[in-house]
């Protein structure tokens, strides 16, 4: 998928046969399990089961070429490692071009070591970037909590509070100063428990700039 794609519903020819469609994209929902790097896009994929057309086939069909052509690559993971949970969230805005949902992701990692990801539509519309990157961080929290949850039942011990990074300041400004949150009460009220993780050092929220953002990869189209 090209930076330049942005698959709509509404573009392209419907297909005559939908099952081939829908097994592959079916398979490719596997794949994603251990190649983070297709989460996005075979998520924006998926979206067209329904009413699938030749620009969405066209689409799987250079997926299928990519993972062939990266067959020998996978997740690495080694016994060397630091025992710190690390998180990278982003978003982007009202990207989808039928109902501009927007779509977040996360990649949480253990030391060096990625061990969860995701790349999913926001089931609600964002009104401001701030907003859509601010879900993003509560989504990836949830994650982030059940991994230190598994991790402390394993008897693995974390050196420090979990790190979680974001490239927007409004919506690291608004987890960490709640007299803001007047104005943004359309957000859900449960996503507020991200303050109080922070209020109880459980969490660190972070900034880091768009560059060195590795969650961009779950909201963005790999490079051309």
């Amino acid at each position: 998928m090209a930076t330049s794609s942005q698959l709509s519903q509404f573009v392209g020819e419907p297909l005559s046969d939908l099952t081939q469609y829908r097994s592959i994209v079916g398979a490719l929902q596997y794949v994603t399990l251990t190649r983070p790097d297709v989460a996005f896009v075979v998520n924006k994929v998926y979206q067209f089961l329904q009413v699938p057309t030749d620009e969405h086939w066209g689409v799987v069909k250079r997926i299928q070429r990519y993972l062939k052509g990266t067959i020998d690559s996978g997740l690495f993971f080694s016994t060397q490692s630091s025992d710190t949970l690390t998180t990278y969230s982003d978003a982007d805005w009202a990207g989808c071009p039928d109902n501009r949902h927007s779509t977040g992701g996360y990649g949480i990692f253990l030391g060096s070591h990625l061990i969860s990801w995701s790349a999913k539509k926001q089931p609600t519309i964002a009104r401001s970037s701030m907003k859509a990157e601010f879900r993003a961080l509560a989504y990836a929290t949830i994650e982030l909590l059940w991994l230190n949850s598994l991790l402390s039942d394993l008897g693995v011990k974390l050196k420090s509070p979990p790190v979680l990074y974001c490239d927007s300041i409004g919506a690291r400004y608004l987890a960490a100063h709640p007299i803001f949150w007047a104005c943004t009460k359309h957000i859900e009220v449960d996503f507020h428990f991200l303050r109080d993780l922070i209020v109880k050092k459980c969490l660190i929220v972070r900034f880091l700039p768009t560059q060195d953002q590795l969650a961009d990869i779950f909201t963005k189209p790999l490079l051309s």
